[in-house]
């Protein structure tokens, strides 16, 4: 399990591999597939959220797609269209969105394309951290 600690803050996509829990600020999708994602209850993100499990404690705007379960707890806040087999709202939450269950395998559909769509878009680029990426016709050295 990694954790994005309270005093974080991310403009952009965040991707995990595993479970992952948001204790900060981020501005952007985020995608764990096969993992849990946990908002803590000093978490604010806006965009969208895919994984196997959802669970928000914090405050959330965007769509929340989970292929088994979306779980809102009390204290939490949701703006959002919520794509998942099961919902759970707990007393206390604050819930402005719909649920929509039966669109399940076209979210999962539409989050892949956009997802692979992502991917072709930052192949070649230059990142300051880790160098230059080979471009698809580059020759290798």
């Amino acid at each position: 399990m990694s954790t994005i600690g309270r005093t974080v803050s991310i403009k952009g996509e965040v991707r995990a591999s595993e479970d992952i829990t948001i204790e900060g600020r981020i501005d952007g999708p985020i995608a764990c597939d096969d993992g849990a994602v946990v908002l803590a209850a000093t978490a604010d993100v806006t965009g969208d959220i895919a994984a196997r499990e959802i669970t928000v404690f914090g405050r959330s705007a965007g769509q929340l797609l989970a292929t088994d379960v979306v779980d809102i707890r009390a204290g939490a806040t949701v703006a959002s269209q919520v794509v998942s087999k099961r919902f759970i709202l707990g007393d206390g939450a604050r819930f402005d969105g719909r649920v929509e269950p039966q669109h399940l395998e076209a979210a999962l559909r539409v989050a892949k394309f956009q997802q692979k769509k992502s991917d072709e878009k930052t192949s070649g680029v230059v990142s300051p951290s880790f160098g230059h990426h080979k471009l698809p016709n580059e020759p290798s050295n």
